[in-house]
């Protein structure tokens, strides 16, 4: 349920426009520190995409370095002063990998993931191109991140991958293949191993909650992944830190900061979805966050009775295509998208009892199931606070960030 001073304050606002509640994503700020239990917190930037926001989180004391997603937006974000950036994946970037390494002091600021030997290729090669002097004088040792996979597969001894739940990400599970890995890294002159990674998008990025088998099942599967990981995990970090001294071992997400922060092995957590608190997070029931971050649509129509068509809306979250990917109808209250037409690319037809009380130019309000994604549709959020607009936060697509 959207507030009333929350929708007072853009009652005069030509719409469409992005909204975050800064109220509610402060309580989500004081949450997560709750649910970390003393561990700091890694930002995920890409759950913000909006750089004021994610300075914002980095002057709580809670918040300790970001996650970034490209070597194109660290440097961004390197530009704007922020420091410990861990780019969450492996880059190709050949062009961008040349700008990093060129950057005066990017290199002791910026850790980059890898997961095979040919990422170490791929890094030595860029910087090895750098034919200005200067350039080659900038840059210093390269920090390195091993990505270790942290989904679950079942009945794994006998089956290998057929039965594997979770995100397909690195080739690096076991304890033979994380301490390779670490050797070839060593072996390589110019090069530091200083982290793991560990994702556990199977916990942290699926919801539980319902009744229904499917969900009975996800909270089985997730409490037989929780254990399983946590040996797997301790044992790859001991064997690790065995051959070289880390600076962290990363992981968790949103959604499994509790069974994360207490396995004792992560020196930190990762999260950023749960500060905006999209439309999927309402199927977890462990925690409940604070809805923070919306997208409000005019209505342009009444088509019928019980009808009411709006502009645009149509912004489909990524992962598997199914109904937790539409946005989510936060106000009024009793609204439900058309079965012909879905939200849609410039109109959006709402039926349902809420629709009786709109008129032309009336705001709807919407919640994207996912958070960061939001921010690639608007060029700033109108920031709210005590039901007033107190400010405009740029997103990464005003600031002209295509990354």
């Amino acid at each position: 349920m959207v507030s009333r001073e929350l929708r007072h304050a853009l009652s005069e606002v030509a719409a469409p426009r992005a909204v975050l509640d800064l109220d509610a994503f402060d309580a989500n700020l004081l949450a997560l520190t709750r649910r970390a239990k003393g561990l700091p917190i890694r930002l995920a930037t890409k759950s913000l995409r909006t750089p004021a926001a994610i300075e914002r989180a980095l002057a709580h004391p809670g918040y300790s370095g970001v996650l970034a997603y490209s070597v194109p937006e660290a440097l961004a974000l390197h530009a704007r002063g922020v420091r410990d950036i861990l780019i969450g994946y492996p880059s190709v970037d050949r062009a961008g990998l040349r700008l990093l390494f060129a950057e005066p002091g990017a290199t002791a600021n910026i850790t980059l993931m890898i997961d095979s030997t040919a990422h170490l290729d791929i890094l030595e090669a860029a910087k090895s191109s750098l034919t200005d002097g200067a350039a080659r004088g900038a840059a210093g040792r390269i920090r390195i991140c091993l990505d270790v996979d942290a989904s679950y597969r079942f009945g794994e001894r006998v089956l290998g991958d057929r039965f594997h739940i979770g995100s397909r990400r690195s080739p690096l599970r076991d304890v033979e293949d994380a301490t390779t890995m670490a050797r070839h890294v060593m072996a390589r002159d110019g090069f530091d191993l200083v982290g793991l990674m560990f994702y556990e998008g199977q916990i942290a990025g699926t919801a539980d909650a319902g009744r229904s088998a499917r969900q009975v099942a996800v909270r089985v599967m997730q409490k037989q992944s929780i254990r399983e990981l946590a040996g797997r995990r301790a044992r790859i970090v001991a064997a690790v830190r065995d051959l070289t001294d880390l600076e962290f071992v990363n992981g968790g997400g949103t959604g499994s900061f509790e069974s994360s922060a207490g396995d004792g092995v992560l020196t930190e957590l990762a999260a950023g979805s749960g500060l905006f608190s999209p439309g999927l997070f309402d199927g977890y029931t462990h925690f409940q966050h604070n809805p923070a971050a919306y997208f409000v649509i005019p209505v342009v129509r009444r088509s019928g009775p019980g009808w009411v068509t709006v502009f645009k809306g149509g912004f489909i979250a990524s992962g598997v295509p199914g109904t937790d990917r539409v946005p989510t109808i936060a106000w009024p209250e009793g609204l439900d998208y058309s079965g012909l037409e879905g939200a849609g690319e410039v109109q959006t037809p709402l039926t349902g009892p809420g629709a009786e009380d709109l008129r032309l130019g009336d705001l709807v309000w919407f919640r994207h199931a996912k958070a960061g994604e939001l921010a690639e549709h608007f060029n700033d959020f109108l920031v709210v606070s005590g039901g007033e607009i107190i400010d405009t936060w740029s997103t990464y697509r005003g600031e002209g960030w295509v990354l």
